[in-house]
């Protein structure tokens, strides 16, 4: 955590009121998406600076390289991966499997969305699913709304299971030093409970009422998923290193690996198994020429505004946090709910539910953690913040479904589907998604009181 001490600010400013302005500036250009979010961070970041809340020295110090680590090393993975085919063959299979009909495809895309999700994470997820699903509907003659709307929902709240599965879990794993087997257990099954009451409802709302003509099923039906399968090579290869990367998460916290070594160790050797290649039998290696091509867009693939808005964001929260301002604003909370644990921990869900709905549950996650760690000697220690810890998790994730800017698998649907010619218009998509949330917020606060208070 850092120091509650600041530079010299400049023209003798309070750096509060600095960091604050800062800080909301930020947060009122990535909310109205008038300018790209890497961009306004890294305005922010360079902000902090100049006007001396923070030292550069504490800038760097304050980024956080095992969340940034994780992130390009899962991107690489995935985007090197996503060349075989293999999302394109289980969207077709899945498709086969329940003989093209819309109903139980709409079931069985929010659970391959979810569970793809879990294992990947839920931005790049439904880059590889709305695609394909888009198609799908297409051929099936359905309205693609429903199925788009419950592969929101299907992408944050299955993500909600994993350390790696949405970024809120990633910043918040990384900061404390929970594992990837942490997630699984402590937020795993509620995200299993609450994606099994979602699956219902979305059937009783949209899928009893789904038909479609023989003639359309049948044309989807003679597609052959195994056509889909580009590169098997590269399949295996990928797979390979994707069960390692996983074995890596599972076991390599308690042998002192840190998930963004794990990540970015198997993009390496990913890219490594790339550049040999097989053909008529006989394994050979590409030349120099060609592997530096190969890395090259290898790094395309890597989504580099994400990275730098992350970047900007610590540093932004680093000054935000130097300040002081988020130990007062924890003080403050402790006094509302009295010290009891039980109270702050429902307050943190509530609140991180909430405002995950209207502000992207990335920046508003990096802000609250140094607000929570303030509050460690309130109950004695690190350590029993734990149950806050998960709180913050699942309101936050769960939150993110609650309108379309609520976390970033959400504006990226939405850009799919505004230039497939299926926009999905704010208020529409909040009328029904805002209720549903505080829906699966209410199943988080029952499961926490349970089992972590």
């Amino acid at each position: 955590m850092v120091e509650h001490s600041v530079q010299h600010v400049i023209f003798g400013i309070d750096p509060v009121i600095a960091s604050c302005a800062v800080l909301g500036l930020v947060y009122v250009f990535i909310i109205s998406e008038r300018l790209n979010q890497a961009l306004i961070a890294l305005l922010g970041a360079s902000a902090m600076i100049f006007l001396g809340v923070i030292s550069q020295q504490q800038a760097f110090a304050g980024i956080d390289f095992n969340t940034i680590f994780l992130l390009i090393g899962m991107m690489i993975i995935v985007g090197i991966m996503k060349h075989s085919g293999v999302f394109q063959f289980v969207a077709i299979f899945a498709a086969k499997m329940v003989k093209a009909n819309p109903r139980s495809l709409l079931v069985v895309l929010a659970i391959i969305t979810a569970v793809f999700s879990a294992l990947l994470d839920n931005v790049t997820t439904v880059m590889l699913i709305v695609p394909i699903t888009l198609l799908l509907t297409e051929q099936l003659k359905q309205n693609p709304y429903p199925f788009l709307f419950s592969q929101i929902f299907a992408s944050n709240v299955g993500g909600t299971a994993t350390l790696i599965g949405d970024p809120p879990n990633i910043l918040i794993g990384s900061h404390v030093g929970f594992s990837f087997m942490d997630f699984v257990v402590n937020v795993g099954p509620p995200a299993f409970i609450t994606m099994i009451c979602l699956l219902i409802f979305f059937d009783f709302l949209w899928g009893r009422k789904m038909k479609t003509s023989m003639k359309a099923r049948a044309h989807l039906l003679r597609y052959d998923p195994f056509a889909a399968l580009v590169d098997k090579e590269l399949l295996y290869k990928s797979l390979f290193v994707l069960a390692l990367v996983l074995f890596g998460f599972i076991v390599g916290h308690g042998h002192g690996y840190e998930p963004g070594t794990v990540a970015l160790g198997g993009a390496s050797l990913l890219m490594l198994l790339d550049i040999f290649k097989r053909k008529r039998g006989k394994l050979y290696i590409l030349s120099s020429k060609k592997q530096t091509h190969s890395v090259e867009n290898v790094f395309k693939e890597v989504e580099w505004d994400t990275i730098f808005f992350f970047m900007g964001l610590f540093i932004i929260v680093t000054g935000v946090e130097s300040s002081g301002i988020l130990a007062v604003m924890a003080e403050r909370m402790l006094e509302l709910t009295e010290g009891n644990l039980w109270a702050t921990g429902i307050s943190i869900l509530w609140i991180s539910t909430i405002a995950s709905a209207f502000i992207n549950n990335i920046p508003f996650v990096a802000t609250i953690i140094p607000m929570i760690d303030a509050m460690a000697p309130t109950f004695g220690g690190k350590e029993n913040l734990e149950p806050i810890w998960w709180a913050l998790s699942l309101g936050a994730c769960f939150g993110g479904n609650g309108s379309i800017v609520g976390a970033s698998a959400n504006v990226m649907v939405a850009s799919y589907a505004m230039r497939a010619g299926q926009p999905i218009s704010f208020m529409k998509f909040m009328i029904m998604a805002f209720p549903l949330m505080l829906a699966t917020a209410v199943i988080a606060s029952i499961y926490a009181y349970f089992v972590y208070f």
